[in-house]
Order: structure tokens, then C-alpha cells, then sequence
């Protein structure tokens, strides 16, 4: 049974040696369907955002051939980058005539200080004649100010770390839901305690702990370095280990700012560093029909589930992270426009989670690590917001194979159900 299989932290290491290999197979990523048809029906560039070895590098070296590949940490490439488009655009001969349209990739193009005035112009100039694809480890979505209007030129697409899911179904959605289907124990244990980045995921357990720690530190002293002037990186990383200590609590600034011995406005701005980062997210109050809400509190999770020592807050990041993925691919697959939000009172009655439908509740998630008695609180903003559906969510309860989709009143589900109908 699952049940039995989700240990403590203390014992995680010796499940991970016995209960499977140390390493499996690669899998392929959904992106790559979805991605590898844009070109055929979309005239845009694809812009890639995502965390740092999510496996955007990877799979967009995986692009359609002839592929010319530039990456802004190369010094001559960067060179070439900078020159501006009518360089890179001499460099690849596209005076001479070719068949087809050669597909060429920028990568980590957010490092670029006008990334956005190169890209522009070179759409402008070249796009007729070639494929571009651009990827960051920044939101490539955030309007700088100086910078030139991208609007119409790209089509944004987020690369998530692995997912129940994504696990189940490497290919392109049709639907936001999708019929549940159950996830082997072994790989759905693994996926819990290693995490959903390729890397940890796919390698022995003696990777993981060495992996997690290089990346935090390429985050705090490379990524932050090469994008905002922060002079103080000691505090910076001493709020970046605070906030792993915080996934799924509200956020008040002003103890970040007194734990740090920083102003409560560098706090929010680090904060804001670190969203755009992809290194965590932020869950902002639903407040519409429900009495006496809070407006402001955002809730703070972090990527990286299995960065989690608390099994219980390990499970609310778990969830939160596929929910959040869910809803960032229903809105690039242009299947409409969603929200995860959730949903508190000033009488400290609380749900975890809240995804919004075209402006609209649509379904509510309380993450639980094991079973246990039904939550009052699904019950009660059920009948304020009016919501079609309310899960319990338990991480640790063994797959049932049925639809919970089919019940209109708040009910336990098993996490590995519910996540395996969304992407």
C-alpha cells in the first residue's frame, strides 16, 4: 500500500535504496509535442520560461533540424548577441537562399540587458525566414521599463518540473482534465521525496543532496548576481533558507524584514527576485463572496517540494506545485484563463487552494499528508463562493480509481487520483 510507503524523513534514504533503482529511464517531456508543432501553425517565436534544470536546454537542443544554438553564458556568443541582430543574422548566412527555415535557439537570454529590443528587432528583420525559440530562468514575461513592446511576436510557454500527470501522459492535452489513471507506487514515492526536476528525479539518491545544494547556491550567487544589483547576498540567502521554512504560510513582510535585519521593502523586493526567478510562488487570497476575507496575505511555495523536511508541508507543496503547473498549462495551451488562489477569513477558517475558471471558482483542494476527518471549511466556502467541486486532497491515501470530478459535495480523494487528471 502507498500508505505504508511514504515513511518519515529519517527513513526516506533506505526506502529510496530498496523500494526502486537508483536510476530509471529518461521521460519525455509534454513540451516537446506541444512545442514541436508551434512552428507549423504559429508564426510567433516561442519564448521558454521555467526554473533553473527544469530541462529547457535540453529539449530545445531537441528542436527540429538544421538548429543553430546561441547561449548568452558563451562569451562569444554573447559577443555576437550584442553586436545586434544584423551580426547574428550574417553569422548564420541568412542572405542565401535555403530550404526550409532553420531553427535558431537563444538561451538564457533574460542575462541580456535588452533582450527584448534584440529580440524585437531581429523578429522583425528575420522572422519571415527562421524559427526562434528564446529560454530564461527569468520571467521572460515581466515588462522592463526602457524596454521594447514584445506584443504579437512570441507565444509563452512555462516548463514545470515532472508531475503525476506529466508521468502518466508525455503528450499534448485536448482538455484541461484528463481520465484518472493510476502512477505506479515506486515512481509516485520517488517523485514525492526526489522531486520533480529531471535530474534528481532521474539519478541515484546519493545525486539529490549534492544537486539541491549547488542549486541553491547557482540561485543566490549566479542567477540573483546576473539580474538585480543586490550588494547583501548573506541576507538574501538567509531569506531564501526562511522562506524554505515557510512554503505554504502566509507572508508577512515585515517579519521577514525584522528575521533578516533588512527594510520591509527590500524584503518584498527579494521576494519578488525570487518569484521571478521560479524559484517559488506566490498563492493570493479569493476574496469575491466570501464573508470577512483576507485581501492582501499572499501564501509563499517553493519549487522545490522535496526541499521539504516537514513531511505535512512537504505534502501542501507537493499539491500546490501541481496545481500551479495545471493551471500555467491550461493557460498556454489557450484552453482559457485560470487563477490558483485560495481562500481564508479573519475567523481563521482556511482552504488551501481555490482554482478560478474563466473568473469563476471551479474546483477547491485542501492538501492533507494522511486521512482523516473532512475539513468543516470545504463545507463552508463551498456554500459561500458556490464552487462545482471541493476535494480533500490526501497524499499518502492509495489510489482509487474513479472520477472524483463526479461529486458535487466536499469529499477525501487520493492526491495521486486528482493529480493524474491534471497536466
Amino acid at each position: 500500500m502507498l500508505a505504508k510507503m511514504v515513511l518519515s524523513p529519517d527513513d526516506e534514504l533506505e526506502v529510496l535504496a530498496e523500494g526502486f533503482p537508483d536510476e530509471i529511464e529518461p521521460v519525455p517531456r509534454r513540451l516537446g509535442v506541444t512545442l514541436a508543432s508551434h512552428f507549423d501553425e504559429y508564426r510567433q517565436m516561442i519564448l521558454l520560461a521555467g526554473p533553473r534544470q527544469v530541462g529547457k536546454t535540453t529539449f530545445c537542443r531537441s528542436l527540429p533540424q538544421p538548429l543553430r544554438y546561441f547561449t548568452y553564458d558563451d562569451a562569444e556568443d554573447r559577443a555576437l548577441i550584442v553586436s545586434g541582430p544584423k551580426a547574428v543574422a550574417a553569422h548564420l548566412s541568412l542572405d542565401r537562399l535555403v530550404a526550409g527555415r532553420p531553427t535558431v535557439v537563444f538561451d538564457e537570454m533574460h542575462k541580456h540587458g535588452k533582450w527584448k529590443q534584440f529580440l524585437k528587432g531581429f523578429f522583425d528583420l528575420y522572422g519571415a525566414r527562421v524559427r526562434i525559440a528564446v529560454t530564461g530562468s527569468s520571467r521572460l514575461d515581466v515588462y522592463r521599463r526602457g524596454g521594447d513592446s514584445l506584443m504579437g511576436r512570441y507565444l509563452l510557454y512555462r516548463m514545470h518540473p515532472f508531475s503525476v500527470g506529466e508521468l502518466l501522459r508525455p503528450r499534448e492535452l485536448a482538455a484541461p482534465l484528463c481520465k484518472p489513471m493510476q502512477l505506479d507506487d515506486a515512481r509516485y514515492t520517488r517523485l514525492l521525496q526526489h522531486g520533480g526536476f529531471p535530474e534528481p528525479f532521474l539519478r541515484d539518491r546519493r545525486f539529490v543532496t549534492r544537486w539541491r545544494e549547488l542549486r541553491r547556491q547557482q540561485l543566490v550567487r549566479e542567477d540573483v548576481r546576473d539580474l538585480a544589483r543586490v550588494q547583501d547576498l548573506a541576507e538574501l540567502e538567509a531569506l531564501e533558507i526562511l522562506l524554505r521554512s515557510r512554503s505554504g504560510c502566509c507572508l508577512s513582510y515585515s517579519e521577514l524584514a525584522n528575521a533578516v535585519r533588512v527594510s520591509v521593502d527590500t524584503s518584498k523586493r527579494w521576494v519578488e527576485l525570487l518569484t521571478s526567478l521560479h524559484h517559488g510562488f506566490l498563492v493570493r487570497p479569493w476574496f469575491r463572496n466570501v464573508t470577512k476575507s483576507l485581501r492582501k496575505e499572499p501564501k509563499w511555495y517553493q519549487t522545490d517540494w522535496a526541499n521539504m523536511t516537514d513531511p505535512g508541508q512537504r505534502a501542501e507543496t507537493f499539491v500546490a506545485c501541481h496545481l500551479k503547473k495545471a493551471v500555467d498549462t491550461w493557460e498556454d495551451l489557450g484552453l482559457g484563463s485560470f487563477e490558483l488562489r485560495y481562500l481564508r477569513d479573519k475567523e481563521k477558517h482556511e482552504v488551501d487552494f481555490c482554482v478560478i475558471r474563466d473568473g469563476e471558482p471551479w474546483f477547491l483542494v485542501e492538501a492533507k499528508r494522511s486521512d482523516g476527518f473532512l475539513s468543516p471549511s470545504l463545507h463552508r466556502f463551498q456554500r459561500q463562493i458556490k464552487a462545482p467541486h471541493a476535494f480533500q486532497a490526501v497524499v499518502e491515501m492509495p489510489y482509487v480509481d474513479a472520477d472524483p470530478f463526479s461529486r458535487h459535495d466536499p469529499c477525501v480523494v487520493p492526491a495521486s487520483t486528482l493529480l493524474s487528471m491534471l497536466p
